[in-house]
């Protein structure tokens, strides 16, 4: 049986203040975790304020019990979202026109991944002899994720089936090594392969890596891009047309019309985010032909709805390399003595800098300024507007140490690997986007050298609010691999977007993400006729049981959230039960609180087993809603009035029988125990009995 939720986007890291959605209740604002003692039962309870019903009125407030944390996921999906009321209509609304939208989407998306999928594609043989010598070949240990992307990969292009996965993986974690071994296995098999980067500078790069990489084979790497001169350019298309060239790695130029592959097997994408909308729509027809494999650090909002909902698959490269360091950020006002001690300090230890002024009117100036305050570096300037010698000859200069200190625009921001250079400078970071500032970070810390980068922005301007968001979220995120969690913010702070284009963003703010992604999934599951998503119902357990995680046994109340949310979300004793072993793993012998939530845990997973959705004490009465016997309600209701019966249901329970009555809505509740009153998991498993006797009786 599947677990409940497939996507979780973002484990429940919440802060005070933070805005969530309840699947029932909408979208409100997180305001605390709070211990209550309830039916003398301890509990703790997530409160969630909503919208006020009058203007000048407190919000109502929701007490949502942990066992029920999966009814709540983090909003992600736009700045200042509007609160739903509590009990109001608007929220059903609102869901159900984002439900009629999503079924738009998704035909479309049939549309054009069915072709895709109809199409036989190349089905590539198995390694080689060849192939495993290229890979025993390369100079460092593989990490594991890197390990398990090349097997994905290599296992896609092996079915007969167009591939089209997406690498997601930090700057230099070794995304280029696995578009290597693809580039060569899809060589093997005689096919063509096409390596689309965003930037010169960075297609220079490849050509050195997988010529350096393919240097004892018979493999024609060839380039197509500025750098190449006229006559070059010519003979690389010719051999392209001819079949004599077996990768070709090149900019833009890569997807006009006048290029013709004689047989092309494999299209590399490098930094899908720096392409526009009329070259995906060129890569899209490519799509259902041939095999993709696209490449990034920090996905679009695109490319990661794709993958969420199933669309595309997805590998993540989350193991840094050896030796790698996190690399220290600094965000704050531009001060020119900082300026000049970051880049001595770099100087001393003879590494480079780079230093980014992105508007090419005033980068001479910049480059006047620093050589003012750092006279003893030797400076250069690079931008996208310089003839191509020139270009070349700076960056060639950078590469061999000529220079200290390059003055660029974001030419240097997509892949570019120089591992002197380990100080970055950001001038004016509050004008870039926040993908581009992680690809930026990128450049630096790229050897075993700390890295360290300076993102500043000018002291007697205010921020906008979504600056100092991206800005904020630079900085809080410098652990390695933070490209994913980078994505995930910047879907938030710019709004998701849509799958196909802009017009679905409202309802994507509506609703939130993670419940937009799921709509769009299920409807995605029809349109296949695949059966949905096994979606369980909901259960309340109002019963006096102390269950809960004590802080002495688990201290963070993040780290509470995640295994309340595992909890919440275990639709099987099974799955129960591997929450229990993580919890001992992790933390120790269980306490008896902890016992009882799993406890809970189990009971709800019998409930759902007999339609039950609530089960609480009012009064001297446990109440069970509602209890849903194959029978019809006429005769349900008569046999259990009907005590006899009732008395040989309950006949094996070894506990005080209780009386029980059908109420005409369809729950059973049962009176007074007699005697002590159960407490606990001496409670759950006396109810867990009585469903079991009573369902067995009907």
């Amino acid at each position: 049986m599947p677990s409940r939720r497939r996507h979780t986007v973002d484990p429940l890291q919440l802060k005070a203040g933070d805005i969530v959605v309840h699947e029932q209740h909408g979208v409100g604002k997180y305001v605390e975790m709070v211990r209550r003692t309830i039916n003398g039962g301890e509990r703790e309870y997530l409160i969630i304020e909503y919208a006020p019903a009058k203007r000048g009125q407190p919000g109502d407030r929701l007490f949502v019990p942990t066992d029920a944390l999966d009814q709540v996921t983090k909003y992600v999906g736009g700045e200042s979202p509007t609160l739903n009321r509590l009990g109001g209509s608007d929220w059903a609304k609102t869901k159900g026109r984002a439900r009629k939208a999503v079924k738009e989407i998704a035909a479309e998306l049939i549309r054009l991944y069915s072709a895709r999928m109809a199409t036989r594609g190349h089905q590539f043989s198995s390694d080689t002899p060849w192939q495993r010598e290229l890979e025993d070949a390369f100079a460092y240990v593989e990490t594991p994720d890197q390990l398990a992307a090349i097997d994905e990969v290599k296992a896609d292009m092996e079915k007969p089936l167009p591939m089209d996965r997406v690498i997601c993986g930090d700057v230099g974690y070794g995304k280029t090594e696995v578009a290597v071994r693809a580039a060569f296995k899809a060589v093997q098999d005689g096919k063509q392969v096409a390596v689309l980067v965003p930037t010169t500078l960075l297609a220079h790069q490849h050509i050195q890596t997988f010529s350096e990489r393919m240097a004892q084979f018979p493999v024609r790497v060839r380039e197509l891009s500025r750098f190449t001169s006229p006559s070059d350019s010519d003979a690389t298309l010719a051999g392209i047309v001819d079949g004599s060239v077996d990768i070709v790695i090149g900019t833009h130029r890569l997807l006009q019309q006048t290029v013709r592959f004689k047989d092309l097997g494999l299209v590399i994408i490098d930094e899908e985010q720096r392409f526009g909308v009329e070259h995906k729509e060129y890569l899209k027809s490519l799509r259902t032909a041939v095999d993709v494999l696209t490449m990034s650090a920090t996905p679009i909002p695109r490319t990661l709805e794709m993958s969420l909902t199933g669309i595309r698959e997805m590998t993540t490269i989350l193991t840094p390399p050896e030796e790698r360091h996190p690399i220290l950020t600094f965000v704050g006002a531009y001060d020119q003595r900082q300026i000049a001690a970051a880049i001595r300090r770099e100087l001393m230890r003879d590494g480079q800098v780079f230093y980014i002024h992105n508007r090419v009117e005033s980068i001479n100036r910049a480059a006047s300024r620093l050589a003012e305050i750092v006279p003893e570096a030797r400076i250069a300037v690079a931008h996208g507007q310089m003839g191509e010698a020139a270009l070349e000859q700076i960056m060639l200069g950078f590469w061999e140490k000529q220079y200290d200190v390059l003055v660029a625009t974001t030419i240097v921001e997509s892949g570019l690997d120089i591992p002197n250079a380990n100080t970055l400078i950001v001038d004016r970071a509050d004008m870039f986007g926040l993908s581009q500032l992680h690809q930026l970070r990128g450049r630096v810390g790229r050897a075993r050298e700390r890295g360290y980068a300076y993102f500043t922005y000018p002291p007697e301007r205010p921020l906008t609010e979504t600056a100092y968001d991206r800005l904020a979220t630079i900085a809080q995120h410098t652990e390695m691999g933070a490209g994913m969690a980078v994505a995930m913010k910047d879907l938030e702070i710019r709004g998701a977007g849509n799958l196909l284009g802009g017009e679905q963003s409202g309802h994507i703010a509506g609703v939130g993400f993670d419940l937009y992604v799921r709509l769009v999934g299920e409807a995605v599951a029809d349109f296949r006729g695949e059966a949905a998503e096994v979606e369980y119902a909901d259960v309340k357990v109002d019963l006096p049981v102390d269950a809960n995680l004590p802080v002495e046994y688990l201290p963070g109340e993040r780290l509470r959230l995640e295994a309340y949310r595992a909890l919440a979300s275990a639709a099987t004793d099974d799955a129960v039960d591997a929450v229990r072993a993580e919890l001992v793993d992790r933390y120790g012998p269980i306490p008896p609180p902890v016992e009882n939530l799993l406890a809970v845990a189990r009971f709800k997973v019998i409930c759902r087993r007999y339609g039950v959705t609530e089960v609480s004490l009012q009064g001297q009465s446990v109440r069970f809603t509602p209890l849903d016997l194959p029978e019809s309600a006429q005769i349900r209701l008569k046999r259990l009035y009907d005590r006899s019966l009732y008395k040989q249901a309950v006949s094996t329970v070894a506990v005080p029988r209780p009386r029980g009555v059908v109420k005409p809505d369809g729950s059973f509740a049962l009176t007074s125990f007699g005697g002590e009153p159960l407490r606990d998991v001496a409670l759950l498993n006396w109810g867990a009995d009585v469903l079991q006797q009573v369902t067995q009786a009907a």
